[in-house]
């Protein structure tokens, strides 16, 4: 379909004849062409209010329906029961919470789980963190056994393996946190780009709601991600400097 391409339009009328419904047809031109790049592109046309009350046979000043934009979508709700509670009965009005609640609500658990598994890499990676400082700590057990013989005490052996852990999982955040957000400042165009390099249309509109992959970056959502990985990466931290801090030096110094 092009601009200028005609097309015929059938209304349907409710009428008195034996067949009781007769479809009324418009003949109508194509001038504009316009793509969101979700499903409502194969469901939605427009058309100039005044062709549809033609057709409708309306009355000049007559329309079935207003749609209101607000600036906050959220208040969505509250607009639109104070808009019914003003008009009274015979007018319904109704709001996106109502009409596409369902579909937010699952995208809205889809992050909540998607959250859930980044937490649990965050995790992984945290043991990671243990593993590495408990093979520090047994390989260096003689050079700790000397420090202690050299007057340091349980609590400095502990700060040392402790700073270290976290010194570790700062900078591991701190790249993937910058990573991220650069991720997500050009999602589309790695999304372009991996679709050039494989071949393949990852979001086709004919499988999926959207054909690309919108992002907006939430800052919430980054500081707490990235405070997550802090507090992870500290704690990992306790369990090996603990050991370190507990080793003898007679028992490590025995067969040295």
């Amino acid at each position: 379909m092009t601009i200028g391409d005609k097309l015929t339009l059938i209304v349907p009328e409710v009428s008195s004849a034996p067949g009781g419904i007769t479809p009324r047809l418009q003949r109508l031109t194509v001038v504009g062409i316009f793509k969101v790049g979700a499903e409502l592109d194969g469901s939605m046309g427009l058309i100039n209010i005044a062709d549809a009350a033609q057709m409708q046979r309306w009355q000049p000043d007559q329309v079935q329906g207003v749609r209101l934009a607000l600036k906050d979508l959220y208040k969505a709700p509250q607009v639109s029961t104070a808009i019914a509670a003003g008009l009274g009965e015979g007018y319904h009005a109704d709001d996106w919470t109502h009409t596409q609640g369902s579909l937010f609500s699952a995208m809205k658990m889809e992050k909540t789980m998607i959250g859930l598994l980044l937490l649990m890499i965050v995790a992984v990676a945290a043991f990671n963190i243990i593993a590495t400082l408990i093979m520090v700590v047994n390989d260096k057990g003689a050079d700790i056994a000397i420090l202690r013989t050299i007057g340091a005490t349980p609590r400095q052996i502990m700060a040392i393996f402790m700073v270290q852990g976290t010194v570790i999982g700062i900078v591991g955040t701190l790249i993937g946190g910058v990573l991220g957000i650069i991720a997500a400042l050009n999602v589309s165009s790695l999304v372009g780009w991996i679709e050039r390099v494989s071949g393949q249309h990852i979001f086709s509109s004919d499988v999926y709601f959207i054909s690309n992959l919108p992002s907006e970056l939430q800052g919430g959502d980054v500081l707490l991600i990235c405070s997550a990985g802090f507090i992870l990466s500290f704690l990992a931290t306790v369990y090996p400097a603990w050991r370190a801090a507990q080793i003898q030096p007679a028992h490590a110094l025995r067969y040295e």
